[in-house]
C-alpha cells in the first residue's frame, strides 16, 4: 500500500459575521461546500474528510452522492482548532497509510484541483513538512503537513487554526501561488459579491 496525501475539509463554523452558513450559499449554480468538495476530489488526496459541524444535515444533504467521508463535529463553537483536531483523529484511524494532509476551507471559490496538486508537488520536490498556498503577501491554506505534524496540529486550542504552525517556522514551509486565494466569504458584502460574479 502506497502512501496518500488526505485531504480535511474544515466546514463547521457557524458564519457568525455572515450571519448564515457560507457552506450553503451558492456560486456557479453550486453550493460553496460542494463544489469545494468536488474540487478536492479532483485533485489526487485521498481520502478527502469533511468535517461539518453548524447546519450539519443541510450541509450533508449537499454533498449527497460525494465519495467523501463525513465527520460531525459537535464542538465546533469552540471554534476550528476542535474541527482540525477531529479531521487528523479521523485520518488516524484510517485504513489508508496516510503520509501528509491538506488542510482546505469551503469559502475559497477560486481554489482549483491543480493548486490542490501543486502543494502535493512542492511537498514531495522539497522534503520540507509543510507547504501553503501564498497569497496577498502571506502564507495560509489550502496547506499541506507532514503526519509527522499530526501531534502538533491536534494540540491547537480555541479558535487558532494551522496558520499558527505555518508562522512559526516559515522556513519549514515550500510555497504556492494561488491567484485569489484571498477572495474568501466572511461578511454580508462578500456574499453579495460572490453573489454577482457566480451570474
Amino acid at each position: 500500500m502506497s502512501d496518500s496525501t488526505a485531504l480535511i475539509l474544515l466546514a463547521a463554523g457557524g458564519s457568525l459575521r455572515l450571519g448564515r452558513p457560507k457552506q450553503l450559499l451558492e456560486y456557479q449554480g453550486q453550493t460553496l461546500l460542494r463544489r469545494a468538495a468536488e474540487t478536492a476530489l479532483a485533485s489526487r488526496c485521498r481520502p478527502v474528510v469533511v468535517v461539518l459541524g453548524a447546519e450539519s444535515e443541510r450541509c450533508r444533504e449537499a454533498l449527497r452522492g460525494l465519495p467523501v467521508s463525513i465527520v460531525v463535529n459537535s464542538e465546533w463553537k469552540e471554534g476550528m482548532s476542535t474541527s482540525i483536531r477531529l479531521g487528523i483523529s479521523t485520518l488516524e484511524n484510517s485504513p489508508s497509510r496516510i503520509s501528509a494532509a491538506i488542510l482546505c476551507v469551503c469559502d475559497q471559490p477560486l481554489l482549483t484541483p491543480d493548486i490542490l496538486n501543486a502543494l502535493c508537488e512542492k511537498y514531495a520536490a522539497t522534503g520540507l513538512p509543510m507547504a501553503a498556498a501564498e497569497y496577498a503577501g502571506d502564507l495560509g491554506v489550502p496547506a499541506l503537513f507532514s503526519a509527522d505534524l499530526f501531534d502538533k496540529l491536534k494540540s491547537l486550542s480555541g479558535s487558532d487554526g494551522a496558520r499558527r504552525l505555518l508562522r512559526e517556522n516559515p522556513a519549514a514551509v515550500a510555497s504556492v501561488p494561488f491567484p485569489g486565494g484571498e477572495r474568501d466569504v466572511d461578511t454580508p458584502a462578500d456574499s453579495a459579491r460572490l453573489s454577482e460574479e457566480g451570474q
